[in-house]
């Protein structure tokens, strides 16, 4: 056993940009292939075992709750798609889920089939079993997956260390066996061309940037494949995919404030790829494919000139000229459109309003001219917070509308639409075991006030009466705020274990994400980034106010981007929190993003700004960079975990960040997952331990260690 903590050994490493010079002890960390690299990363998961040796009974008992919980033997809801309906079933003790379809009774069969987890549909067949291709792998991740028109055979692509490079490979489902195709070091969202008889695939550059557009014939070879389109500007991505109506191929070209799309007639063997509306800096946009009055029409979601986005019907022929341009719905500054669905009688809008997602459906009448917005019609729903969102709905024909549905105290839920007769179906709801009650559970939300003003909103859920109790509760506070991602209310199996011993879970809204719109986001990226963690600081300090919690009962927890914000509030407030958990944790960004040679640095620069180009950019950044602001103070407990192979997050990042804390003595533990990428480890069983194993140390920072 060690008496003190691992320290990184000081290497000096000199850079100078806009004539600062920095003196970074600890880049060296960033060479994996080093052994001392290895040696020092083994080192801290061993002093991280070791000081957390103590929790192993609670990791054993917040594991076999969130596994008591859950009903091991499932399957989802079938989605109907050409001639099968297609679902994955979970069995007790596999890691991973079991994709299954089964045939579809006729064309006018649209009510999913159900039977009990453990029975099986009439003429059921497995498509793919994930526990088979992931035997042998100590990490499993299926980035592709699409079924060709006929149903026969399957696209797949498989990473089995964590890096994010796909293997692509072509099943024939009526044999089970693999055909020769084989391509490796691909990007998901592998799609077959509309006759079946290609493999459209993206493929990245040197950054990790998927930059390419690839066509495989089948039995062709991969060296021989066509390069249908790249993209030289490293700020952009691109993807591949089929309309609805399966008449467009779709190349989808976007950076984070720019976007493109090119679409191919698969009707017409002589087209070529067409630009919908040529990029213009600063205009997102996204294209579907719809039939009104009998005539093909464009629907164009667009920001150009309307921040929370509108909504274009548009003429095919010349879409980028006003003149063939129709308002389906205009521009509202209070609501924030997200997403459309065309199917061929009516549409579907994912959309938020004060802070909630919604969804509203749009029928299509057969003779009108334009689609008129004035039946547009909204889902409602009862409940304080909530989430909402269509998904599962692959068929052009279909009269329904597959939604999810969710909140902080009811599990997630599936349902029908029947948008004939407006009714809701309910499919399923996540199963609870052990006599789950919501009315146990209250959930509310709280407005802090911001140093400028500015409500940020902040959602709560807790076991009934505490929320009101008048008492400081332990509390988790957890925050995002970046690339305008919404930390949506929903309800999570793990969290009970939290909940059930008296925590507290809040989630703060803050700005740079999406909860209340494009302006939230923008409020809260590039040079207004600081917004995100004083806004997080005033949620917390608003909790404190109001008595719902104390400094020496709140942890603060946020991953990626948002263990970026963990990292400042660290620097910020220390004095706030009784402990930090920052998972996967953008620490280093400064360093980051002055290289481009990193993956999707270049990328990235439009949500941070460019530091390598503009001293101001720089020196914003290196303002808050968490591991350029560590300094002589009292920090709370921080436990960071991170995996050696992230594409996303570098694990230096937190490496770098722990060594510098420990040279300031501060009580911090480093994590790293040997064999996992980004999302961490893979398989159901695995992820339940890593959750536990975090739950654990957070209930023992709150002093919530028995139930």
């Amino acid at each position: 056993m060690r008496d003190t903590a691992p320290k990184a050994p000081r290497i000096p490493l000199e850079r100078t940009h806009h004539g600062d010079t920095v003196i970074d002890p600890f880049e060296w960390l960033r060479d994996k292939e080093n052994p001392e690299v290895i040696a020092y990363l083994e080192a801290e998961n061993a002093w991280t075992e070791q000081e957390t040796a103590h929790l192993a009974g609670l990791r054993q008992t917040v594991f076999d709750e969130i596994k008591a919980r859950t009903q091991e033997t499932d399957l989802s809801v079938p989605v109907r798609d050409g001639a099968y309906w297609y679902f994955t079933r979970t069995a007790e003790g596999s890691q991973y889920g079991v994709h299954c379809r089964a045939p579809i009774t006729g064309a006018g069969d649209w009510t999913p089939p159900t039977v009990a987890p453990r029975q099986t549909l009439p003429g059921e067949e497995v498509v793919l079993d994930d526990n088979a291709e992931a035997a042998g792998h100590e990490f499993y991740s299926l980035g592709s997956f699409d079924v060709s028109p006929d149903g026969r055979l399957l696209a797949y692509a498989v990473d089995t260390v964590g890096d994010e490079r796909y293997t692509l490979r072509i099943r024939d489902l009526t044999t089970g066996e693999d055909l020769a195709d084989e391509v490796r070091d691909t990007f998901p969202g592998a799609v077959f061309s509309g006759d079946g008889g290609s493999v459209y695939y993206p493929t990245v550059d040197d950054s990790w940037r998927p930059d390419t557009i690839w066509r495989h014939p089948l039995g062709g070879a991969a060296g021989a494949d066509e390069k249908v389109f790249t993209e030289p500007d490293e700020r952009y991505w691109v993807g591949v995919g089929l309309t609805r109506s399966k008449k467009y191929l779709e190349i989808a070209v976007g950076s984070k404030i720019t976007s493109e799309v090119l679409l191919l007639d698969t009707t017409d063997p002589d087209a070529r790829f067409e630009t919908v509306w040529p990029r213009e800096e600063g205009v997102e946009y996204s294209v579907e494919h719809a039939v009104v009055g009998g005539r093909d029409r464009l629907l164009v979601l667009h920001n150009r000139n309307a921040l929370g986005f509108e909504l274009l019907e548009v003429d095919p022929t010349r879409p980028a000229d006003p003149e063939g341009w129709h308002t389906v719905l205009a521009h509202d500054p209070a609501v924030r459109l997200e997403d459309v669905d065309a199917f061929a009688h009516h549409l579907t809008i994912d959309y938020r309003r004060d802070g909630l997602t919604r969804v509203a459906v749009l029928p299509l009448a057969p003779e009108a001219e334009h689609i008129d917005g004035a039946g547009f019609a909204e889902l409602t729903f009862d409940e304080p917070l909530y989430s909402v969102g269509t998904s599962g709905n692959p068929e052009w024909l279909q009269p329904t509308i597959r939604y999810g549905y969710t909140s902080f105290v009811t599990p997630s839920s599936v349902f029908d639409y029947d948008v004939a007769t407006g009714a809701s179906t309910l499919l399923k709801q996540q199963p609870v075991q052990g006599g789950y009650d919501p009315a146990e559970y209250e959930q509310s939300r709280e407005w802090a006030t911001a140093a400028d003003g500015t409500r940020v909103p902040i959602s709560l859920v807790a076991r009934t009466g505490l929320l009101g109790s008048g008492e400081p509760q332990p509390l988790v506070l957890y925050g995002y705020g970046s690339y305008e991602a919404s930390i949506d209310p929903g309800f999570s199996v793990p969290r009970l274990s939290l909940l059930d011993r008296g925590v507290v879970f809040a989630i703060a809204h803050v700005r740079g994400g999406g909860e209340l719109g494009r302006h939230w986001y923008e409020d809260g990226k590039t040079l207004t980034k600081r917004n995100t963690f004083t806004d997080f600081v005033s949620s917390a300090e608003h909790l404190i106010g109001t008595g719902l919690t104390a400094p020496d009962r709140l942890v603060a927890q946020g991953g990626s981007a948002g263990g970026l914000l963990m990292g400042a509030v660290a620097n910020l407030a220390p004095h706030l929190f009784a402990g930090i958990l920052a998972q996967v944790p953008f620490v280093d960004p400064l360093t980051s993003i002055l290289d481009p040679s990193l993956p999707l640095t270049v990328i990235e620069w439009d949500e941070w700004g460019d530091p390598l180009h503009d001293p101001e950019v720089y020196a914003y950044m290196k303002s808050y960079s968490p591991y350029e602001n560590v300094t002589e103070q009292a920090y709370p407990r921080i436990l960071a975990v991170t995996s050696l192979n992230d594409t996303r997050v570098l694990y230096v990042e937190p490496a770098k960040w722990v060594a510098r804390l420990r040279e300031v003595d501060a009580p911090v533990l480093l994590k790293t997952e040997m064999t996992a990428g980004h999302g961490g480890v893979s398989g159901r069983y695995a992820r339940w331990h890593e959750v536990a194993e975090e739950y654990a140390w957070l209930l023992d920072v709150l002093g919530r260690t028995t139930p």
